[in-house]
């Protein structure tokens, strides 16, 4: 698109949509409108209000929270719990099933407690709960959970004091579940449940046979690290015979991975859990809770494919594959259905937050105009490169290929020898831009294009250096390669033109993102526009709700970034309902271990070392400490004055 001069002059908002993808993976949240601005509708309808993301960056600044800014869209969440639920329901209607719907939010997945409390009030509603997999987020899960009809899930190895706080939720009127999922922890829980005189509701997580694709296809099989084998299960069922209190094991849940893109695995996986449910049932066991864990995905790349980052599926065909699958295999025995329950964390929260960013500089692969001298100049390395950008044509483009780069390499060498200077290696690397600039224009006109000429695209993005840090704010990306949409918010009424890879600002070579949704462009590029003198250019990246604040890291120092909550008005107006403001360079001293008193106390010392040694005077310590100060309380990111 980029060499493509009758595009940029005839470009549409309808040409942003379809390189950027936005019309696929935005799921009707996110669009473009006629300004050329990225807009979000939270409510998900076309007619519903639209808010501009560069609006609120703007109002955002203005309030003096700088880049970068993690920005919340609480009505989402609000949406995303609808839809589920109401889908759920649809089905659940059209088939003739005989219970309902409960789901369950991980506290894992965003743990965040402005997020927990808006999932908690939207769900409240739909008796929406919690999972928790840790004694903190148990904690957090009782005290945030405003509903006694929805369910808490207790998940993950539990010691007394986990499961103490348990059982204090079920004296209180919670449906507080306690998943068993290594053999070891029944004994405790009975133990605890006597001392504490409470039945409690029990559950057993099954190590299913079946085994789904994807980033997290280990959470699913015999090698996943929880969950019981059948003996185990079976161990399960004797003891609480013997001890009187099978009616307390009332759920069986099972989780194959998170993400899971391919519809058949889910369903092999439900119909495998519902007969395991059947057995548990004929065994004696109360039952009455089916939970299929996580694995609903989000089409992050908008392919709609099986591929790890998307879903060949909707979420009324996830609802129909579960609720069918109970339908076949309970129906035949006469077993009651089941409440369904499901721990959807992903496809709940991955919408709700963009992170956005400025763009600082940019290193550009685009040469300077050669000398007007150029033909003139003796050296026998620069009338080559000079021969061979005249010889450029669709037959010798392999060929003028080869020369371009052995002559780089050549210049290269002859200036580490010492046999050409400073000046003539740079004219000579400017020319070799120019060369393969012009080779890849006639590549993108050939039929059948050389390997060797596909590969120079790569050598002519530029790098856009973003406001942010990748460890921090989308740890994803550099662990596991996760894609996640990325795009400019604004300008894309007009051309973006120059394909580039984003870097973010810690020194670290594996701090960029260079992986892209695939749509009609080279996914290894994004394109974007040109800087503007004065001007900022902002960048967002989408769908991060999920894993990422929780996962993120100080690498370089570099903390939490600045949070801004809106919530959008049925009038199409918008409030600012919360500001974080992000991690102090103290904060992140202290997290580190510092003590950031005595750093301050050791700064004065070196500047009062600093006057008796006669470097400074007692005026500049003053401002030196004044310095030190002010960074101290600073944004760990990169401020404009």
């Amino acid at each position: 698109m980029w060499r493509n001069p009758e595009l940029i002059k005839n470009w549409t908002i309808s040409n942003a949509e379809e390189l950027y993808g936005i019309n696929k993976w935005g799921a009707d949240y996110f669009s473009i409108n006629k300004k050329g601005h990225v807009v979000v509708t939270p409510f998900g309808k076309e007619n519903g209000p639209q808010i501009s993301l560069h609006e609120i960056v703007k109002e955002v600044e203005d309030r003096g929270l700088a880049m970068p800014v993690i920005l919340r869209i609480e009505n989402i969440l609000g949406s995303q719990i609808k839809l589920l639920h109401n889908t759920f329901r649809d089905v659940i209607k059209a088939t003739g099933y005989k219970n309902e719907y409960k789901g369950v939010f991980p506290i894992k997945v965003n743990q965040q407690e402005q997020v927990i409390e808006a999932i908690a009030q939207f769900g409240k509603d739909f008796n929406h709960g919690l999972e928790a997999g840790s004694k903190p987020e148990l904690i957090a899960a009782i005290s945030m959970l405003q509903n006694r009809d929805a369910c808490l899930i207790c998940n993950g190895y539990k010691d007394e004091e986990f499961i103490d706080l348990g059982l204090y939720a079920v004296k209180m009127g919670f449906k507080c579940f306690f998943v068993i999922e290594v053999p070891g922890e029944l004994e405790l829980i009975l133990e605890r449940a006597k001392k504490l005189k409470v039945r409690p509701y029990l559950g057993v997580r099954i190590k299913l046979s079946t085994h789904a694709e994807g980033q997290w296809s280990e959470s699913s099989g015999d090698a996943s690290v929880f969950g019981l084998n059948i003996s185990q299960v079976i161990d399960v069922i004797d003891r609480l015979k013997q001890s009187d209190m099978l009616d307390c094991l009332q759920l069986l849940h099972y989780h194959i991975g998170s993400q899971i893109p391919n519809i058949r695995d889910i369903r092999a996986g439900a119909f495998e859990a519902c007969r395991i449910y059947q057995e548990l049932v004929n065994e004696g066991a109360k039952m009455g809770y089916l939970d299929f864990g996580g694995g609903l995905a989000v089409d992050y790349d908008g392919s709609n494919t099986n591929y790890h980052s998307s879903r060949n599926y909707s979420v009324e065909e996830y609802c129909y594959d579960i609720v069918e699958s109970i339908i076949a295999v309970l129906d035949k025995h006469d077993i009651p259905h089941p409440v369904i329950i499901t721990e959807s964390g992903r496809v709940t929260v991955a919408y709700y937050s963009v992170l956005l960013f400025n763009v600082l500089d940019v290193s550009s692969f685009h040469p300077s105009p050669l000398p007007k001298d150029v033909k003139d100049n003796p050296s026998e390395l620069i009338q080559n490169l000079l021969s061979t950008h005249d010889m450029i044509s669709p037959k010798a483009i392999q060929e003028c290929c080869n020369d371009a780069l052995y002559y780089r390499n050549q210049a290269r060498q002859l200036f580490k020898h010492g046999q050409i200077n400073l000046r003539d290696r740079a004219l000579a690397e400017n020319l070799v831009r120019h060369i393969l600039i012009q080779i890849s224009k006639v590549g993108s006109e050939l039929k059948h294009v050389p390997k060797d000429v596909q590969d120079i695209d790569r050598l002519l993005y530029d790098v856009y250096y973003g406001n942010f840090s990748l460890f921090q704010s989308l740890p994803d990306v550099w662990a596991i390669n996760q894609i996640f949409p990325v795009m400019p918010i604004h300008r894309l009424n007009e051309a973006p033109t120059h394909p580039a890879i984003i870097s973010d600002i810690t020194c670290d070579c594996d701090g960029k993102i260079d992986n892209f949704p695939d749509y009609a462009h080279d996914k290894n590029a994004l394109m974007l526009h040109e800087l503007k003198d004065g001007e900022e250019y902002y960048l967002g990246v989408f769908l991060v709700g999920a894993y990422q604040e929780t996962l993120g890291d100080l690498h370089n120092l570099f903390g939490d970034t600045n949070v801004a909550t809106i919530h959008v008005n049925d009038d199409g107006g918008y409030q600012v309902i919360k500001e974080l403001e992000g991690d102090s360079v103290a904060d992140v001293l202290s997290y580190v271990e510092y003590d950031v008193k005595a750093l301050r106390k050791s700064l004065k010392q070196l500047a009062e070392d600093s006057i008796n040694k006669g470097f400074i005077t007692p005026k500049e310590r003053k401002q030196i400490l004044e310095g030190f100060e002010e960074g101290l309380r600073g944004y760990t990111y990169f401020e404009r004055e």
